[in-house]
């Protein structure tokens, strides 16, 4: 059986830590030893534990937060991999894939960059990605975006991720979220899910939130997540949203939730999903809020497009950095009965036919299988990388 080093960044359990997971849980770790390299804690390690794989702590920051030197990461990771010996190393995110590429070109490893993320990169970041055996993108939007870089045309295959269809799947609302925060059973809920920052567009939610509060005040707004940077424009950001909401008198409107570990059992009890991110590779809430039936209102960018095709009719998309528009969406739609059966109809036929997690898992092991096939490449003689 192939030896398979896979490496985490973060052990926050958030879109590319559940994407592995669920890949793992859908036959992956069957057909290859995987280890994981990944900080000491946190909620990743207990998700790995839980599945008795194997472990290997990895930090990338100092105890102040401060991420380490390339060059020290890069020659820890050289000393890991001469112990472990693995067959291949598939770098769970972009960051991680950029610290992989030169070393595993120097040992002559096969390696996979998994890309997930739309960001700006600088040309060396580009380089070292383009190390790699080859280059997974979550999907066309996300290829698209890393071509425009620089990135190799033809190390790069897109793969989308896929959804657990028996985790999440379409079941009548129990009421019991409303029971938990004390609300009438008329009450209606919209939720969103995801880290609270500038990126998710948590503000242009809370701003059209606010609206239709005001207009409405039946209408109660679920938030889901947390803040994970640090940042101080990050804090201010956040604080900012809890503002607007005293500011417009709809404080009571508003709940949130923090981070939440039943989110199958969540999605089954909102009349609405809203996701009003300002970028987004293929957001995992979206897939999994399909799978769920859950009728989803959200901004078009990145490969959002690509879960809720024009033809699948499977989801209202929206302008991004547009809260009138949403607003007016969220209104619209929850005036509308039969138009949120059609979505919530549309939204699992969709999931169902494109992204089983299934077949998105073996769709990977076959590109572990075909980069381990390649010719291998000798090591570099570079004394350092």
């Amino acid at each position: 059986m192939y030896r398979v080093l896979i490496l985490c960044e973060y052990t926050e359990l958030n879109g590319a830590e559940n994407s592995l997971l669920a890949a793992i849980d859908a036959g992956l770790q069957r057909s290859f030893k995987l280890t994981v390299m990944a900080p000491e804690q946190g909620p990743l390690v207990h998700e790995l534990q839980e599945r008795q794989l194997a472990h290997l702590p990895f930090l990338t920051h100092d105890p102040t937060g401060k991420r380490w030197p390339q060059v020290e990461l890069r020659n820890s990771l050289q000393r890991a991999i001469a112990i472990l010996k693995p067959d291949l190393i598939h770098a769970n995110s972009l960051s991680m894939a950029r610290l992989v590429g030169p070393v595993a070109h120097k040992l002559g490893v096969p390696s996979i960059a998994h890309l997930r993320d739309i960001v700006r990169c600088s040309a060396q970041a580009i380089a070292d990605l383009n190390h790699n055996s080859l280059i997974l993108a979550v999907s066309q939007a996300t290829k698209d975006w890393h071509l425009a870089a620089g990135i190799h045309a033809a190390k790069t295959k897109v793969l989308h991720n896929g959804v657990d269809l028996d985790s999440f799947t379409p079941r009548e609302s129990t009421g019991a979220l409303k029971k938990s925060l004390s609300l009438s059973r008329e009450c209606r809920l919209v939720g969103h899910i995801g880290q609270i920052g500038m990126r998710k567009g948590t503000d242009i939610f809370v701003a059209a939130a606010c609206q239709v509060a005001l207009q409405n005040p039946t209408v109660h707004f679920i938030i889901v997540g947390k803040r994970h940077s640090k940042k101080h424009e990050a804090i201010a950001f956040e604080q900012g949203l809890h503002e607007s909401v005293r500011a417009a008198g709809v404080d009571s409107n508003f709940h949130w939730l923090g981070v939440r570990s039943d989110i199958p059992h969540l999605l089954n009890e909102f009349d609405l999903l809203v996701h009003t991110a300002r970028q987004e590779p293929l957001g995992r809430v979206l897939l999994e809020a399909a799978a769920s039936g859950t009728p989803i209102i959200a901004t078009n960018v990145g490969g959002t497009a690509e879960i809720f095709t024009k033809a699948s009719r499977a989801g209202l998309l929206v302008s991004d950095e547009s809260s009138t528009e949403t607003t007016l969406a969220i209104e619209a739609l929850l005036a509308d009965n039969t138009s949120r059966k059609r979505l919530s109809a549309s939204a699992r036929k969709r999931a169902v036919t494109a992204f089983d997690i299934h077949k998105s898992a073996l769709n990977l092991a076959e590109q572990y299988r075909a980069v381990l096939s390649l010719p291998k490449f000798p090591a570099s003689s570079h004394p350092s990388v």
